[in-house]
């Protein structure tokens, strides 16, 4: 949180939205507490906190959606869109658990997607969407969300991005001069990568879609991938796990790396510390 509204001041010619979801808390032991959190800045100057309630059953962030309509600026001007979501793996399908405060709320990839829609008024893009989760690069995350995104920053692999540094993400009048995304995009990435790679042991990677770019493979392999999802489905936990995309034949097809930027470093120990390089796409198998 420190991070975020950091940032937040630093832009003085931004709108910054940041939502925190808590913990379930309760007064005296039987009185729930709000659980959300909201702050809104403008120009660099905090305007606005509010707690609310979070979504307990099926999630449609029907309270952010709320929050972010009711504080906009109602002149909006011509500044890119950036959405940044900072949490553990988002589920591709099912969601139950995956709040460890309400275990009868769900949320998947497809409950994001829709949240984000809502506040895109399916008029507009995000220029850039940054995924701070595990296993983020996968095909049907990066096709859910790609109809409210230009470029997106994800991980493919089993790396909590909660770590990603926001310091590039301070002035962006100045960062963000050019205008050009992809390439501020890359250097957050890379920005990020260098970082990890200097304290984790494991493997790091990073990627960035250009959504555009990428779309002519997630057609071809969608209905391969979502076989895979849905056999996966019924499987019990523990059964299957993820690997690098480019390590199964069927999704070895001809623009597989189209309009992907990787920065990947193998482990330092394990089987494939001596893989040498990441297709930028993560898909599932059942264990053998």
């Amino acid at each position: 949180m420190a991070g975020a509204t950091m940032v937040a001041m630093q832009n003085p010619q931004a709108e910054v939205f940041i939502f925190h979801e808590r913990p379930r808390r309760r007064f005296l032991i039987f009185f729930p507490l709000r659980d959300g959190e909201f702050y809104y800045f403008r120009h660099g100057k905090l305007l606005a906190k509010e707690s609310y309630w979070r979504d307990q059953g099926l999630s449609h962030f029907d309270p952010e959606v709320e929050l972010y309509h009711r504080f906009r600026a109602k002149k909006q001007l011509q500044l890119a869109k950036l959405f940044l979501y900072f949490g553990h793996e988002i589920p591709e399908s099912g969601g139950a658990g995956y709040d460890a405060s309400y275990s009868q709320r769900t949320f998947t990839v497809h409950n994001l997607a829709d949240g984000l829609s809502r506040i895109t008024d399916n008029s507009t893009k995000f220029e850039l969407i940054v995924l701070a989760t595990c296993f983020g690069g996968t095909p049907h995350t990066i096709n859910a969300l790609s109809p409210y995104a230009q470029t997106i920053v994800a991980s493919p692999g089993n790396l909590h991005l909660s770590y990603f540094c926001l310091n590039p993400l301070g002035r962006l009048d100045i960062g963000l001069k050019d205008g050009d995304i992809p390439a501020f995009a890359k250097k957050f990435a890379h920005h990020a990568f260098n970082l990890l790679a200097e304290d984790i042991q494991t493997a790091v990677t990073v990627a960035v879609y250009d959504v555009e770019r990428v779309r002519e493979y997630l057609d071809d392999i969608d209905s391969i991938y979502t076989h895979a999802r849905t056999t996966l489905a019924g499987q019990k936990p523990g059964s299957f796990d993820y690997c690098d995309c480019a390590e199964d034949s069927v999704y070895m097809l001809p623009g597989m790396s189209e309009g992907v930027d990787v920065f990947y470093r193998p482990s330092h120990f394990g089987r494939l510390k001596h893989k040498k390089n990441h297709s930028g796409w993560e898909c599932r198998r059942i264990m053998k």
